[in-house]
């Protein structure tokens, strides 16, 4: 994920902002019942994820899915995903396992939500809905350039999305952050909808990180900067933010940890789900480093 990517990331302050007020309002009025949590990674490839799969595993989605209880799919991006695909994925991963798919790149970026994109968002949707119990939510990532400027396009989609599949939105353009009377305009349209707000945490673009929930579900993308221990205290704050959250009415929490060069994913969400078990009394399964010899056969946290 380069998005966000700087060269020197030492120099970025990475404190959390406030809440705004309006999510102090939307968590003070759940009632949860069960609070769920599910942290993952953005892949399951081998490729990217060096150093997580021991040696010899031929099925990647199986083991991943056997040491995180969710992935966030952008493999959906790059390509139309089919019903029999679908399937596929589904047989491989345990009952508890959720996914989360990113809406196909020719809905967002190449027909940019146009009317005749919806027939495609569809399309989309049928194929997900073989997740089953298994969808989490399917999240739209609009381009860079598409601005408030285009905010009629956004409304017309979300009002016709198809009914039944639960979606997030992420915006990227700055003008989306920088003019009040915009963002509250889409804020209080996915508030409407009950979509969730995406949050995104990377270096390169603070504003992203505007700390506004539309519903009491916390939909986070971490994007670490190649700095364990930079990483490390950004999740930190997180940890205390979410507690924070929690403690307020906050009902779901999807955490997904990327890297701009994929290394530590799975290093640092073992990190983040090992502290968040601690601070909420939680049970996730905390991923673990294969067997090395060196290490006498023991299993160790990464």
């Amino acid at each position: 994920m380069k998005f966000g990517q700087v060269s020197d990331p030492s120099g970025i302050d990475f404190k959390l902002p406030k809440d705004a007020a309006a999510t102090t309002e939307i968590l003070g009025k759940s009632k949860v019942k069960h609070f769920e949590a599910y942290v993952g990674c953005a892949k399951w490839n081998k490729t990217d994820l060096k150093g997580f799969y021991p040696k010899g595993i031929k099925d990647e989605l199986a083991y991943y899915s056997g040491q995180f209880n969710s992935i966030e799919l952008n493999a959906t991006f790059y390509g139309m995903p089919t019903a029999d695909q679908v399937v596929k994925w589904t047989e491989k991963t345990p009952k508890e396992f959720k996914f989360f798919p990113k809406l196909t790149n020719s809905i967002s970026h190449f027909k940019r939500l146009t009317p005749d994109s919806l027939p495609l968002a569809e399309t989309f949707c049928n194929a997900i809905s073989n997740f089953e119990k298994k969808l989490g939510m399917a999240f739209l990532q609009l381009h860079d350039k598409f601005s408030p400027k285009e905010f009629d396009k956004l409304q017309n989609f979300i009002n016709n999305f198809p009914k039944g599949i639960p979606l997030a939105v992420e915006v990227r353009n700055e003008a989306w952050f920088s003019d009040p009377l915009q963002w509250g305009s889409f804020c209080n349209l996915l508030e409407k909808k009950k979509m969730s707000n995406i949050i995104v945490d990377t270096a390169g673009r603070r504003d992203m990180v505007h700390m506004r929930l539309t519903t009491p579900e916390a939909f986070i993308r971490f994007v670490g900067c190649n700095d364990d221990k930079i990483d490390k205290k950004r999740l930190d704050d997180w940890l205390k933010r979410i507690e924070k959250w929690h403690q307020e009415g906050l009902k779901k929490l999807y955490f997904f940890v990327h890297q701009n060069v994929e290394l530590s994913s799975p290093l640092l969400s073992a990190y983040f789900i090992e502290k968040l078990n601690k601070n909420l009394n939680l049970d996730l399964k905390i991923p673990e480093k294969p067997v090395d010899k060196k290490d006498n056969g023991q299993k160790k946290l990464f």
